[in-house]
C-alpha cells in the first residue's frame, strides 16, 4: 500500500531500531553514549566560553577551534537526546518531518566539521611556513568569509538529499536500522528505485572527503617539509607538538567515518548492529574527545581552561 504525498507528510512515522539484534543491551550501550554526550556538552561549552571571554585567544587558530567546538556541540545535541530516549524508554517513534530535519542537520554538521578540519590544517600551514605573513593572510574578514563559504557549501550539497527523500513513495516498512535518521537508511524504506539517492550520496561523500582530505594531506606535507628545515631541535619539537593535536582530531573524525561509510556501502554483508555502533561512534566520539585533545595538547587552551574552572 502506497501513501499519497499529503498523507505521507502528515501521518508517516518511522521507528528507530537502535542497535538491531542487540535491543536487550540498549541500556548497557546507553552508558558510554551518555558519557560521550556529557563530555561533548561540557567540553565544547568550556572551549566556546574560554575563547569568547579571553581576548588573548581572539586569533585565527582559536576562531577555527571555536567553530569546531560549536559544530561539535550542535552535532551531539542533534544525535544524542533522541538516541538516549530510544535506549532508555523504547520511545523509538519519530515523525517523518522530524526525521528529515535530523537527517539534514547530521549531514550539514558533518560536512561543516570536515571543512573546518581542512581549514585548520591550512591555518597550521600558514602559521608554520609563513609566520611573518600569518596575521596579514588570515585577517578577521577572511576568516568570516571562510565561515560563510563552509556554511553555504554544506547547505548546497545537503539540500538535494532532502528533496530526493521527499519524492519517494513509502510502503508499510518503517523500521530504520539505526539510532538516528540517515539519508540512505530512510531511502531503503521506500518502495521505489533509490539508485539516484545512492549515487548522489556516494558522489557527495567522494567529492567532499577527497577535497578536504587532500587539503589536509598537502598542508601537512608542506608543514613537514618546513619543520625539517628548522635550525634547532627545540623549534622542530614545538612545531610538531602544535600539529599533533590537529592530527589526532582529524584521525578521530575521518577514520571512524570511513569505516561507517564502508559498512554502509557493503550493505547486508556487514551486520546492522555493527554498522549502527560504528555510526554512533563516528558521530559522538569526535565531539566528546576534541575538547579533551585540544585542552591537553594546546598550552593556551589548557591554561585558560584551568583559569576558567578555578576562577583564578
Amino acid at each position: 500500500m502506497r501513501l499519497t504525498n499529503a498523507t505521507r507528510l502528515r501521518d508517516l512515522r518511522f521507528t528507530l531500531l537502535g542497535i538491531p539484534g542487540l535491543e536487550t543491551y540498549h541500556m548497557i550501550f546507553s552508558v558510554p553514549m551518555l558519557c560521550m554526550f556529557i563530555c561533548a556538552l561540557i567540553g565544547n561549552c568550556i572551549i566556546i566560553s574560554v575563547i569568547m571571554c579571553d581576548q588573548a585567544l581572539h586569533a585565527p587558530m582559536y576562531f577555527f577551534l571555536y567553530m569546531l567546538a560549536l559544530t561539535d556541540l550542535f552535532l551531539s545535541l542533534t544525535i544524542a537526546p533522541k538516541m538516549l530516549i530510544t535506549f532508555w524508554f523504547n520511545a523509538s517513534e519519530i515523525h517523518f518531518i522530524a526525521c528529515l530535519i535530523q537527517m539534514f542537520f547530521v549531514q550539514f554538521l558533518t560536512i561543516m566539521e570536515s571543512g573546518i578540519l581542512s581549514t585548520m590544517a591550512l591555518d597550521r600551514y600558514v602559521a608554520i611556513c609563513h609566520p611573518l605573513r600569518y596575521a596579514s593572510i588570515l585577517t578577521g574578514q577572511r576568516i568570516a568569509g571562510i565561515g560563510v563559504i563552509l556554511i553555504v557549501r554544506a547547505v548546497v550539497v545537503v539540500s538535494p538529499c532532502f528533496f530526493l527523500i521527499i519524492r519517494l513513495p513509502f510502503c508499510k516498512k518503517y523500521g530504520i536500522a539505526q539510532s538516528y535518521c540517515d539519508h540512505m537508511a530512510i531511502a531503503r524504506l521506500a518502495c521505489a528505485d533509490t539508485t539516484i539517492n545512492s549515487m548522489y550520496g556516494l558522489i557527495l561523500v567522494i567529492i567532499i572527503s577527497s577535497y578536504d582530505i587532500s587539503c589536509i594531506c598537502l598542508s601537512y606535507i608542506w608543514i613537514l617539509n618546513a619543520v625539517l628545515k628548522l635550525s634547532t631541535k627545540s623549534k622542530q619539537s614545538k612545531a610538531f607538538s602544535t600539529c599533533t593535536s590537529h592530527v589526532c582530531v582529524m584521525s578521530l573524525f575521518y577514520i571512524p567515518g570511513l569505516f561507517s561509510l564502508l559498512a554502509n556501502r557493503i550493505g547486508d554483508s556487514v551486520p546492522h548492529s555493527l554498522h549502527s555502533v560504528l555510526s554512533m561512534l563516528y558521530l559522538l566520539m569526535p565531539p566528546s574527545l576534541n575538547p579533551i585533545v585540544y585542552g591537553v595538547r594546546t598550552k593556551q587552551i589548557r591554561t585558560n581552561v584551568i583559569k576558567f574552572i578555578t576562577g583564578k
